[in-house]
């Protein structure tokens, strides 16, 4: 299978880094005694911390097939799940074991084991088909264990997956008023399909000749021509295996063990084992490394482990509430929940980025403190944008926005005043000799008033002259002045060596100056407007092109998928051709002809359209609140 979805978001740290260490596999689904269904909290938290992407391999099959065995030994351990050694079934419910994936350290394998089918001890038939479609709906890859080999019995163990269009539906319940359930659409993401024959005993020969594992399945699979119930129950099994799961695999065990060891399987050193039992083992787990895919939701979103619980929480309460899940809603939930946790991951990036830089405030010019919001915000957005998906009108988006402003007229403060402290200190220091001298009485004798403004002057110069002020130089000294102009007005009038003609001038010349220093501040504080609604015209610009990409992005991952999609279909045609249902063939046509023209969709004109008539609507109008467009 190709592999879909969207980029991961790069790390700058060692990926396993703050992986949850699980010694032993825990349960996530706990199938109770009154016949409900629950996840567990434990395994949810587990779930949450894991912000790689999940590679998921769930196991089914009848209870007591040695399901537990394969999982151990995909979790690289002889023992962990519960293998038993009685007729009684160990597994209640399905369990969890996320170790790191052995093949590529950016991904997480979750293997899954589940409650055995058909236990004669619950009496519950109906928990079994929701535990099978479970493992469906959350598995990337979904093992089928059966023993001896792939016959009718076989195949009837396998009538949960009959029951998959009445257990899952692909749309809510609204959108399917309108619109019948197309279970073709299954396949979309409905997890890979891998066949395990336990305790094979035949030779692997169809009329003489020798055929691989999967030649075997894939006769198997071969459907029967006619019309009759006992023809289509026959048919019904196999057509749900081929339409709704992809890349169907094979393979066939011999006998592990004496039957002695087989009840203490767990404690057996493989060297004990039968030789072609491990081989077997050992290409099994390396195709389940090399070949399981991540798990992927509608619209090829690669999920984390934090996705993985919330839509294993969806489905239960979906089940718990009696109602049929749906995959359409339990992707809507995700958003909703991923969309947030984007929001506030977008949010902490930006916090956590402006606080290395609050020591250092003042910055000198609004040019330096708006280089670095931008450079704060674009790593925000950034982060948002890896994390956010099925934003619809950009709803999350527009909260980032709006998020970022509240926050970013905080710093705007913290820098003002950090400004507002510096220079009130400064001049604190510069302004200590005049005004023990003011105490002193130095200005107020003859010719003091010339001695008090030469002092003032030199202060004004050296404060100007002083670096690291901040934004709010003009401003404090401008205040300073104010709060020193009675004193100036005192030591004028007390000043007997000037004529009253000269006073009147002075005390002009004081208010021209004050006026002049006002004027000043208001066209600095005009550019630096000016500069800021440049700023976030940038701003705008950026989340205009970043939005852009990502449906870029996103539409290239849809057309990837349908493109996928539309060779499944066509190999799917090609085998009912090939074995005479020309009618079945006809039928999937209809099919393949609308995801080809979904595909050939332009998709210039529909980003223009989208980024024009959303984008202003959700952050647009935000940003227009606060004055920047």
């Amino acid at each position: 299978m190709m592999d879909r979805g969207s980029p991961a978001l790069e790390e700058d740290q060692d990926p396993h880094k703050d992986f949850p260490k699980m010694e032993h596999p825990v349960c996530l689904i706990e199938n109770l005694e009154d016949g409900t269904i629950q996840v567990n909290e434990d395994a949810l938290n587990i779930l949450s911390s894991i912000n790689q992407k999940v590679v998921v391999v769930a196991i089914v099959g009848k209870y007591r097939t040695g399901k537990s065995y394969l999982m151990n030994r995909l979790a690289g351990s002889k023992n962990g799940f519960s293998l038993g050694s009685t007729v009684q079934s160990m597994t209640k419910g399905i369990w969890m074991w996320c170790v790191p994936h052995p093949f590529n350290s950016e991904q997480t394998l979750v293997l899954m084991d589940t409650e055995g089918l058909g236990d004669v001890e619950k009496g519950n038939s109906q928990n079994d088909s929701w535990i099978f479609a479970l493992a469906v709906l959350l598995s990337s890859t979904l093992v089928f264990n059966s023993i001896g080999t792939i016959d009718q019995q076989a195949m009837d163990q396998l009538h949960y997956v009959t029951e998959l269009t009445e257990k899952i539906k692909i749309k809510s319940a609204d959108q399917e008023a309108d619109l019948d359930d197309d279970s073709s659409e299954f396949k979309r993401t409905f997890p890979s399909f891998v066949w395990c024959v336990r305790d094979f005993n035949l030779e692997l020969k169809l009329d003489g000749k020798d055929i691989t594992e999967d030649e075997y399945l894939k006769n198997a699979l071969k459907l029967k021509k006619g019309l009759s119930a006992a023809v289509q129950n026959y048919n019904l099994p196999r057509e749900c295996l081929l339409h709704y799961f992809h890349s169907h695999k094979c393979f066939v065990f011999d006998r592990p063990a004496s039957k002695a060891d087989l009840q203490n399987l767990d404690n057996v050193e493989e060297s004990q084992l039968d030789v072609s039992f491990v081989e077997q083992t050992r290409k099994f787990c390396d195709y389940i490394y090399s070949n399981s895919q991540v798990k992927s939701i509608s619209g090829g979103y690669k999920i984390t482990g934090r996705g993985l619980g919330d839509i294993a929480v969806s489905y239960v309460e979906a089940i718990s509430s009696g109602s049929v899940p749906s995959m359409e809603n339990a992707v809507v939930a995700m958003a909703k929940l991923e969309n947030s946790r984007a929001v506030a991951e977008g949010l902490s990036k930006y916090n956590e980025m402006m606080n290395q830089n609050v020591s250092k405030f003042p910055t000198e010019t609004c040019e330096e403190f708006l280089n670095l919001d931008k450079e704060c915000h674009a790593k925000a957005l950034d982060v948002f944008m890896s994390l956010s998906f099925k934003d619809e009108n950009q709803e999350y988006q527009g909260k980032l926005v709006e998020e970022l402003l509240i926050k970013n007229a905080e710093y705007v403060r913290q820098n003002e005043e950090a400004s507002v402290r510096k220079c009130k200190a400064l001049l604190e220091e510069l302004s200590a000799g005049m005004k023990e001298a003011i105490k002193n009485g130095k200005f107020s004798v003859a010719g003091g008033y010339k001695l008090f403004i030469e002092e003032k002057k030199t202060l004004e110069v050296n404060y100007l002259k002083a670096t690291g002020k901040g934004l709010k130089h003009l401003e404090v000294l401008q205040d300073f002045l104010k709060e020193m102009e009675h004193t100036e007005s005192t030591i004028l009038l007390a000043d007997k060596t000037l004529e009253e003609k000269e006073k009147k001038l002075a005390e002009q010349r004081k208010q021209a100056e004050a006026a002049e220093r006002e004027k000043e501040i208001m066209e600095k504080n005009n550019l630096e407007l000016q500069k800021k609604q440049e700023n976030d015209q940038q701003t705008y610009k950026m989340h205009v092109e970043m939005l852009e990409k990502k449906m870029t992005e996103e539409q290239e991952n849809m057309k990837r998928e349908n493109e996928w999609m539309i060779q499944e279909k066509l190999k799917e045609q090609k085998e009912m051709m090939e074995q005479g249902f020309k009618r079945k063939a006809e039928m999937m046509e209809d099919d393949i002809k609308r995801l080809k023209e979904e595909t050939k969709k332009p998709q210039r004109s529909f980003f223009g359209n989208l980024i024009k008539g959303i984008l202003p609507g959700a952050v647009g109008s935000l940003l227009k609140r606060t004055g920047i467009l």
